[in-house]
């Protein structure tokens, strides 16, 4: 039995819920959002409420019960608050800028600039050091902010490359001389 499936969501003010068979429009201040919801699954809308439960028990139906209940969560959080991932680039001339053709150019320490195009509905903002990657689908803030961590994932030793803003990156000790005795 799903915990998390059985917990209502509350709707907050300011944001339309409208449901037409298995597909789910939320609508609010920051924006709109479509989910195509499974066969398997039943969304109501209840007052200011939407219940999620399913249609059928299957062993398929009980997985992706608490797994739509907060993606619909995810949704109605992010057009309210919308979602934010800061990513930060370490090392001696790295650093990352955006081009006018919705693009980030990424300058981390190969022959060439990488440059990665920004998907719909996602923002990059990019100040000193410091890249910002906010919209309001999580999945997709997610994603693309992974995106651009995996140009360049810090590396061990001396910690140059990107990563998440708080990230604590391991560092390994280099390889140490041998030390010869003379006798």
């Amino acid at each position: 039995m799903s915990r998390i499936g059985k917990k209502p969501i509350l709707i907050p003010e300011g944001v339309e819920v409208k449901i037409e068979g298995q597909k789910v429009t939320i609508k609010g201040p920051k924006g709109e959002i479509s989910q195509e919801v499974p066969s398997e699954i039943l969304v109501e809308k209840k007052q200011d409420r939407i219940q999620v439960s399913l249609k059928k028990k299957t062993k398929r139906s009980w997985a992706l019960w608490g797994l739509w209940r907060a993606l619909l969560q995810n949704d109605i959080n992010g057009v309210t608050s919308g979602f934010e991932k800061k990513l930060e680039i370490r090392g001696v001339g790295y650093r990352a800028s955006l081009e006018a053709d919705r693009m980030v150019k990424l300058e981390v320490g190969f022959s060439h600039p990488v440059k990665l195009k920004i998907p719909q509905g996602i923002d990059v903002s990019v100040e000193k050091n410091i890249v910002t990657v906010s919209g309001i689908n999580r999945q997709g803030v997610g994603e693309f902010a992974a995106r651009i961590r995996r140009v360049k994932p810090p590396e061990p030793y001396k910690g140059k490359g990107i990563r998440y803003l708080g990230e604590k990156v391991r560092k390994k000790e280099g390889k140490k001389a041998a030390v010869t005795t003379a006798t």
